[in-house]
């Protein structure tokens, strides 16, 4: 696998991608008003155009709270992206109108999930509801959650996923739709979460058996718990069938203020032949829109 030349600096290349994303255009657009704390940028000096890489780039709208969707979609569409992450059926006409797709679905609770039976009707009812809408669409993506042990240890847990996934997998199956849980750590965010390492995961992939069930490999949320994030994804990348991006820590922009450098990651997922979607979800630190343009060029490879 091909990695950037070792007599370039890590400092350089980062420098090269902010330079590319030095003045991020405005994501105010006709007929539209961005909040105040929304710092408007100059034009761009140089274009960023995230079809001009292998991977299939979207982002989280929930990072951008003072942005409307109709907004995001605009910022999206100028920077070569395919779509938005994690949203609902309400939001599926806003996405069409500009040429996007819902990357991933949103469906349950994310704590109160699959590895405990008193909240399977419930999680499977929206599972259900969401494989449904996103199948309608010809989307591919419905995300789903472990959610937190509550004392329930991790044997248990796994069967009991296995045992609610067993029943709505046939039906994602039939919609030609991936359900994907979410890796999350359980050290800084998400205490108590059961789905927190790829080990676990995998196996849980394993048990279930079917290819429209995988991983949602957070890469900031696996560097928290595990770390060794490109081995671990040319290890087990045909588990994995969905990626987020964030720096850390604080899961700001990925800049040289953070530890994970996403070049090399972004190339090693790429080398792997993935086609499916890579989604920014960092919260932004500084403009919102310098810092998401940035990430883009980083991770044209």
């Amino acid at each position: 696998m091909s990695r950037p030349d070792d007599s370039v600096s890590r400092r350089s290349l980062l420098s090269r991608s902010l330079a590319t994303a030095a003045g991020a255009a405005t994501l105010a657009s006709a007929g539209s008003v961005v909040a105040q704390d929304a710092v408007a940028a100059t034009p761009a000096t140089e274009s960023v155009d995230a079809k001009q890489g292998r991977l299939n780039q979207s982002v989280c709208k929930w990072c951008y709270k003072n942005f409307s969707l109709d907004d995001m979609c605009v910022a999206a569409s100028k920077l070569g992206m395919v779509g938005i992450d994690l949203l609902g059926p309400d939001d599926f006409p806003t996405l069409k109108k500009h040429g996007l797709v819902c990357t991933m679905v949103g469906s349950h609770s994310l704590a109160n999930g699959l590895c405990d039976p008193k909240f399977h009707d419930e999680a499977l009812e929206k599972m259900n509801a969401a494989i449904e809408a996103t199948s309608a669409e010809g989307w591919k993506n419905v995300i789903c959650f472990s959610g937190n042990a509550r004392g329930i240890d991790r044997k248990t847990g796994m069967k009991n996923c296995v045992d609610a996934l067993k029943k709505i997998v046939p039906v994602a199956e039939a919609a030609g739709v991936t359900l994907q849980m979410e890796l999350l750590n359980s050290k800084v965010n998400h205490a108590d979460y059961m789905c927190d390492n790829s080990e676990w995961g995998v196996e849980l992939v394993k048990q279930v058996g079917s290819d429209n069930f995988k991983l949602l490999y957070d890469i900031y949320h696996m560097q928290i718990m595990e770390g060794d994030i490109i081995r671990t994804i040319e290890k087990n990348h045909p588990y994995y069938g969905h990626y987020h991006t964030a720096g850390n820590p604080g899961r700001h922009e990925l800049d040289d203020t953070q530890e994970l450098f996403y070049p090399p990651i972004a190339r090693a997922i790429a080398d792997t032949g993935y086609d499916g979607y890579f989604a920014h979800e960092f919260i932004p630190a500084g403009d919102p829109m310098t810092g998401l343009q940035n990430a883009v060029a980083q991770c044209i490879v």
